[in-house]
């Protein structure tokens, strides 16, 4: 059976509550080595709990919000330019990913998106309700609510017999409910507490739908201020920046 595992590199919110990096989980899968989401802070996240930015082979994106995609500009550039990387690079991501990434490459650093990579640098789209496959991982895109200038997504991963959910960023769609239907874990946000926040999920709502989330394991991420001061008085795994979770 393929191990995986999971490396929390990022489980805060936009607005850096509580100290945290922004949304970034680092997963190995057998050979295979890819990211989900890719925060602003994900390259220093990184440094900080010892992953090597070369190992990763496929970056995988729910939507494009800047706590969500804004580190791929640093990732690509440390990876041209340091880590003097020749493997290929794949960014798997809803419609538009590609044209805003380079968008955000010449905004950050100018000249930066009409540069010749010296790895091979590949995009592949997401449909809804369609499976993609990358190296040894296939992944389904449902649609969720969520505004982001582009479609935004949940992902549901396969990888060898384990099964990765995560919601991305959305207010409660019964979509969730097949992305975590027999997962060995559901990676789901859960800004705020009892307060319902547009495109947003609260653990109130969580909380009255968790029989429908059918995975063996939860665990809650993106929280604002107001639900980390309350993650003591709850029984629910919570992510921390830096957690190791095997499956």
């Amino acid at each position: 059976m393929t191990k995986v595992a999971v490396r929390v590199l990022g489980c805060g919110d936009a607005f850096g509550s509580g100290g945290r990096f922004q949304t970034c989980f680092f997963v190995s899968a057998g050979t295979d080595r890819f990211l989900i989401d890719c925060g602003a802070t994900s390259l220093v996240a990184m440094r900080r709990f010892g992953v090597d930015p070369g190992a990763i082979d496929t970056v995988f994106l729910s939507h494009l919000h800047g706590d969500h995609f804004a580190g791929l500009p640093f990732l690509l550039l440390e990876e041209q330019f340091v880590g003097q990387r020749s493997r290929p690079f794949t960014i798997v991501g809803p419609p538009g990913a590609r044209q805003r990434l380079l968008d955000a490459l010449e905004v950050l650093f100018p000249g930066s998106s009409r540069m010749t990579w010296r790895f091979p640098l590949h995009f592949v789209e997401l449909e809804p309700h369609r499976t993609a496959s990358c190296g040894g991982v296939a992944v389904t895109a449902y649609p969720v609510r969520h505004p982001s200038g582009a479609p935004s997504f949940a992902l549901r991963f396969a990888c060898g017999q384990r099964l990765i959910g995560y919601s991305g960023d959305t207010e409660w769609t019964d979509q969730l409910i097949e992305v975590a239907s027999g997962a060995d874990l559901l990676i789901t946000e859960c800004y705020a507490f009892d307060r319902q926040a547009s495109y947003h999920l609260d653990f109130k709502t969580l909380s009255s739908r968790r029989r429908e989330l059918r995975a063996k394991r939860v665990l809650l991420t993106h929280m604002s201020q107001e639900m980390l001061d309350r993650v003591d008085g709850i029984d629910w795994e919570t992510a921390e920046d830096g957690l190791l979770i095997e499956l």
